[in-house]
């Protein structure tokens, strides 16, 4: 009977399959219909979508499924009790900023209060100015840096990347978190289904054997497969007892200590915070734990500097970080006020990507960018457009070498749309840059995890810091003139001369951007 029913099942899906090429036409119909009407999307995308459905029938609406799940109705970080603390504190400090309570320390920031508030209000980004940041912008540096800061421990070590690997990297760091547990601090790594596929399961379990807590966010089912492919968790945050924060674009993994022959010198920007800002990387890592662990991290009030005595408060406040060791003194001892702020497609705004977009409206004299990846929408891309219209100097860098090819000729074709209004672009030829950041008029620096691209802005659980100081946007500014003496300028006049080759990858990479 078994061996039967083997038998008869290729004729079964033979006759199915023929069933469906006769019905093709109401079958795209009907599946257009469902993609049209049913997801409250950019109609770009929709349109990609359709034609997608168009040129791979029925299996292109699979590839929808499977890529587009909508998450903004899906309250995945709702945590009640959180929200009414932060609610409090968010209110409390809109009224102290239109009360003139609270300032920025500069009067050249009076026109950026509106952008204090936007991400007060839309993210719950409180501001804090007791802060130091120390900059780094090559991975043996900073990983020296984390690997001293472990040792220093005392009670927890919260650690999230997007990728994890199982090289060099990550074995200096083993030892150094298994002696930590053994002392009685708590560790938590918290990592990516898509980022940490090829990490070996044998690695996570004996971590946890040592006493290690592991979370994954979006785990794969039956071994590999994995259901939400589009939507990762790109965020790098490490929380070492409230006292020191790193949040950036580098991952762990030997190509970040420029250790791999295929891309040579890694080039990335990261953050190392001092100060109240910890605490708001320190409820982004909680609130992403929750959902992947479910371990609710915000009935300990000591993971954000409270104590019994606070209970009811919010967890964010502008308050200093507790008094520990002493570590290495970091580049500046002024009080930066920043604001830690996130989005992800669980959320209706868009909170980073319209942060960049004040910043260029705002922005008067000119406008560095650093990213991988220049895939923007259409109103990034005119309010870059604009200001360089206006006389601002637009400047922006990507890598010469593409590690997502479709990505990279797509960034190379809104590259020729900068350049037809005199904006200034560089190939970076020192390796591969990885940096995301971005800075106006020396005043103000957003950095942090997120691309310049629709897939950061749209589909990944992504983390930036927004700078509100002249000196550490002055010192991002300067590694970004640093490395134009690695760069090639893309001038107007080579791009137009490009090959027929080129002009056809680029455009069908562009075609294909809103899915990228």
């Amino acid at each position: 009977m078994f061996l039967r029913l083997l038998t008869e099942i290729p004729g079964q899906l033979l006759s199915v399959w023929l069933w469906m090429m006769d019905h093709l036409l109401y079958i795209n119909l009907f599946l257009s219909i469902v993609i049209v009407f049913f997801q409250r999307r950019d109609p770009k995308a929709v349109w990609t979508w359709l034609l997608a459905l168009y040129f791979v029938p029925i299996f292109g609406f699979l590839l929808y499924l499977l890529l587009c799940q909508d998450y903004r109705k899906n309250k995945m970080f709702r945590i009640k009790e959180v929200e009414d603390r932060l609610r409090y504190s968010v209110r409390t400090q809109e009224e102290a900023i239109w009360d003139r309570e609270i300032r920025l320390h500069d009067m050249r920031y009076l026109e950026y209060e509106n952008l204090v508030l936007y991400n007060l209000e839309t993210s719950g980004a409180v501001l804090t100015a007791d802060n130091q940041v120390e900059i780094f912008t090559d991975g043996k540096e900073k990983f020296k840096d984390l690997i001293h800061e472990l040792e220093m421990a005392r009670e927890y070590i919260h650690i999230q990347y997007y990728i994890i690997k199982n090289d060099r990297v990550f074995d200096e760091m083993i030892p150094v978190l298994k002696k930590k547990v053994q002392e009685g601090v708590q560790v938590r790594i918290l990592y990516d289904g898509m980022g940490g596929r090829f990490m070996p399961a044998r690695v996570w379990k004996d971590l946890k054997a040592s006493g290690v807590k592991v979370g994954e966010f979006f785990p794969a089912i039956l071994g590999r497969l994995q259901l939400r492919v589009n939507y990762r968790n790109h965020r790098k945050i490490v929380v070492i007892d409230g006292r020191v924060g790193y949040v950036g674009g580098f991952n762990i993994g030997r190509e970040y200590i420029s250790q791999d022959p295929k891309f040579g010198y890694w080039r990335d920007t990261h953050l190392k915070i001092r100060g109240s800002a910890v605490y708001s990387l320190q409820i982004r890592f909680a609130l992403d734990w929750n959902y992947a662990a479910k371990e609710n991290l915000f009935k300990e009030g000591r993971y954000f500097g409270l104590d019994e005595s606070d209970h009811g408060k919010a967890p964010q406040a502008n308050r200093p970080a507790p008094r520990t060791e002493p570590t290495a003194a970091p580049q500046n001892s002024r009080h930066v006020a920043v604001q830690i702020i996130s989005s992800g497609p669980d959320a209706s705004n868009r909170q980073i990507r319209n942060n960049y977009l004040q910043l260029f409206h705002k922005a008067k004299d000119h406008i560095y960018i650093q990213t991988p990846y220049f895939v923007p929408d259409d109103t990034i891309l005119s309010a870059l457009k604009m200001a360089a219209e206006s006389g601002v100097d637009v400047r922006l860098m990507i890598p010469c070498k593409p590690d997502h090819p479709f990505v990279y000729w797509a960034s190379y074709s809104y590259v020729g749309d900068l350049l037809a209004v005199g904006a200034r672009c560089y190939t970076y030829e020192n390796g591969f840059l990885h940096a995301k950041a971005v800075t106006a008029d020396g005043l103000v620096a957003c950095c942090g995890t997120a691309n310049m691209d629709i897939r950061s802005f749209e589909l990944n659980f992504e983390v930036n810091a927004t700078i509100f100081d002249p000196e550490t946007t002055r010192r991002l500014e300067q590694a970004f003139i640093k490395d134009l003496d690695h760069c090639q300028e893309v001038t107007k006049s080579q791009y137009e001369k490009r090959s027929m080759w080129i002009r056809a990858k680029e455009q069908c990479s562009r075609l294909l951007s809103p899915l990228l």
